[in-house]
């Protein structure tokens, strides 16, 4: 039996119960180092997967995240907040979780191996041609993960591996593969470490990759966001003052006056005539922001 790099021991761990805790610590920290190195020889796949997104969710599409276990965890963290971040409809981003919602509270590992339970996923979901899966899984060999492929495959969607492995059969059928190959974890197969680690960071930059060719975001500025507390209220007007140059008192009425739209408040700032000048600009320039202000200061400039 071959052992992958996941489930090998890591060599420094030698003693590690015999250790001080600071030496357990600074081990622990290093390995979680050297799993976030690992993502930057995957920047390659990661912006053909963050292209492959943007263009479904870009035509309708869906996106979906399947996994089991920590790598589960990692995709709902991701997908959760992609609408409030990014203003992406939460009926484009679908979640399937080993075990389902209920494994939440208690992450069995049985819940892996049930094949036939991904099938339904994909099919409950109603998943199809034109939606794109991106799953996960750090061994490369879950059997949920797997068959959620094989299924979404079957009805004609776009497949996203990402795996901790090289060479596994979670790249057999995917469009685009992301090979994330960090080191044997400290805690020989605790893949909630270093591998999640890296996951987290991977699923990080494909989704804000993601929006940025979307245009959700603009010189830095989450563009599309959804404010909906007390706090992101604040960081809208913030956006709106920063871009289109104008006081917080002004950006709160233009917000006030797009329905919350942050795009449409910035081209209100920068001289739209009222909000459905601006979001007609918006809909002209598929809801990108830069292009759109060129197009008001062309209009603006021509009376």
């Amino acid at each position: 039996m071959v052992v992958t790099r996941t489930e090998q021991r890591n060599d420094k761990a030698s003693g590690l119960d015999e250790r001080s805790p600071e030496d357990v610590l600074r081990l622990l920290h290093e390995a979680q180092i050297e799993a976030a190195a690992s993502v930057a020889r995957a920047t390659d796949s990661i912006a053909k997967a963050a292209l492959l997104a943007a263009k479904t969710l870009s035509a309708g599409g869906r996106i979906a995240y399947a996994a089991a276990g920590s790598s589960g965890l990692m995709a709902l963290a991701d997908a959760l907040e992609l609408p409030g971040t990014y203003g992406i409809a939460p009926d484009r981003v679908v979640i399937l979780l080993a075990g389902g919602i209920e494994s939440l509270n208690r992450l069995a590992g049985s819940y892996e191996d049930d094949v036939e339970q991904a099938a339904r996923d994909i099919a409950a979901a109603g998943l199809g041609r034109g939606d794109c899966l991106i799953s996960i899984s750090a061994s490369g060999t879950t059997p949920y993960a797997l068959a959620a492929i094989d299924e979404a495959k079957r009805r004609g969607l776009k497949i996203i591996a990402i795996a901790n492995n090289p060479d596994v059969p979670l790249f057999t059928q995917a469009d685009v593969a992301i090979v994330l190959e960090t080191p044997p974890e400290i805690v020989a197969g605790s893949t909630r470490m270093g591998a999640g680690t890296a996951q987290k960071i991977a699923l990080n930059l494909l989704s804000t990759l993601m929006a940025v060719h979307l245009g959700h975001v603009h010189d830095g500025y989450m563009v599309n966001l959804v404010a909906d507390n007390e706090k992101l209220r604040e960081r809208a007007a913030l956006i709106v003052s920063a871009i289109g140059a104008c006081d917080i008192a002004d950006a709160k009425q233009h917000l006030a006056s797009s329905g919350g739209s942050v795009k449409s408040a910035i081209l209100l700032a920068a001289g739209a005539a009222n909000a459905k000048q601006a979001s007609h600009i918006l809909e002209g320039n598929q809801q990108r922001l830069r292009p759109s202000l060129s197009k008001l200061k062309e209009d603006l400039g021509s009376r």
